[in-house]
């Protein structure tokens, strides 16, 4: 869907990105995503393909394992891989912008060689660990503690609502050290002490594992220190990073569940015609495909800012309150043109609507996000 022809706005090289992961996401996602979604079920063997096709931490350096790409790219990636399921992206995501961003951006030569070719190919399994049952909105509570052992340290805390935590293979965990510093921690699965129990019973993102992540007295090497950072700015610097990602994620779902009711318009007759004849159907699918537009022009924008390393955590907070919010009330309407038929799973659209009631509210809360440009359009903090 491209009512403004952004398209004519794109490198070839983007254009040749987005193409191929929807290829990818049309013959390997979309035909079988309805029944793992329903199952509660993730995609066998779903990080290593990602990997195949280039879709994790494509803006690493080709040096570390990635495709080098700008963040345009980035971006058109992930809303290809949530126009098949927001479960989808979000794993591609955490495993991109939070586990390899950070890794790359303050870990050490040894570390970068380590794990980012192995989390590239899809072969590592990452997570992302600030969250915690006491603190979502106000990480900087943590209460997860990281305490000098010898050589190393010990970690002691747990966080919780971690995509990607039953199944991981290591962790880039956030934790409070005895001199009141965050430091960036890489827990591995063999290391004792560290749990990873699922959470279950999920209405939504159920295509992909969320869980905890509990640390039990485990000792961490002090190689495996992030060693360029001591600050919340290294959490916060790979939110910016996921939450530029989910602002074009959104878009996708929106893309789908847009196409879908207009399909769906056209198709069912109602007194003698279509659907999509009826002023109010028209009214409500003229407003998607306005809504749509504009987050695709907010996100194309904010990508150019980023790659100008321009970008202020403010506005990429903005585009993701924007987007989401955008797109679950694209999915809610696109829900009542397709009536009763909306519910099933013959069409995407509750899937994608339950979907984005989780993605509103992590990465940062729709209310906390309007609070942050509150902030800055008005210089007080409202926290």
């Amino acid at each position: 869907m491209d009512y403004y022809q952004i398209e004519r706005l794109l490198t070839p090289e983007q254009l040749l990105v987005r193409d191929s992961i929807s290829e990818f996401v049309k013959s390997e996602i979309s035909p079988v995503i309805d029944q793992y979604a329903q199952e509660h079920k993730e995609i066998p063997d779903l990080m290593k393909k990602l990997g195949r096709i280039g879709a994790l931490g494509p803006f690493i350096p080709d040096q570390y394992g990635g495709a080098g790409l700008d963040q345009i790219a980035y971006g058109l990636i992930m809303q290809e891989l949530e126009y098949g399921d927001s479960a989808i992206r979000s794993a591609a995501s955490v495993q991109s912008s939070l586990v390899m961003y950070p890794i790359y951006s303050f870990g050490s030569e040894d570390q970068k060689q380590k794990f980012l070719p192995g989390l590239a190919k899809g072969e590592l399994i990452g997570a992302f660990g600030l969250t915690e049952p006491n603190h979502g909105s106000d990480p900087a509570g943590m209460e997860t503690k990281l305490i000098k052992d010898g050589d190393g340290y010990r970690l002691n805390g747990a966080k919780m609502w971690i995509t990607n935590a039953p199944i991981c293979d290591i962790a880039v965990v956030w934790a409070r050290d005895e001199e009141k510093k965050i430091r960036g921690v890489i827990v591995e699965r063999a290391f004792q002490g560290f749990s990873t129990p699922e959470t279950l019973n999920k209405w939504s993102l159920r295509a992909s594992k969320t869980g905890e992540l509990v640390f039990d007295q485990v000792y961490i090497p002090k190689e495996n220190i992030l060693p360029e950072v001591n600050s919340m700015r290294g959490p916060l610097s790979c939110l910016n990073s996921a939450r530029y990602g989910i602002s074009w994620g959104a878009i996708g779902a929106a893309v789908d569940c847009y196409q879908t009711a207009l399909k769906y318009a056209k198709e069912r007759q109602q007194f003698g015609k279509p659907i999509a004849s009826f002023q109010l159907q028209q009214k409500k699918m003229a407003e998607m495909v306005t809504e749509i537009t504009k987050a695709q022009l907010l996100s194309l924008r904010l990508g150019q800012l980023k790659n100008e390393d321009q970008a202020t955590p403010a506005q990429i907070s903005m585009a993701k309150r924007n987007n989401v919010n955008m797109a679950l009330q694209i999915a809610r309407e696109a829900r009542q043109i397709l009536g009763a038929m909306g519910i099933v799973g013959d069409y995407p659209i509750m899937r994608h609507m339950m979907n984005l009631e989780s993605v509103i509210t992590y990465e940062g809360t729709h209310d906390i996000h309007l609070l942050i440009t509150g902030n800055d359009i008005t210089g007080i903090s409202a926290f």
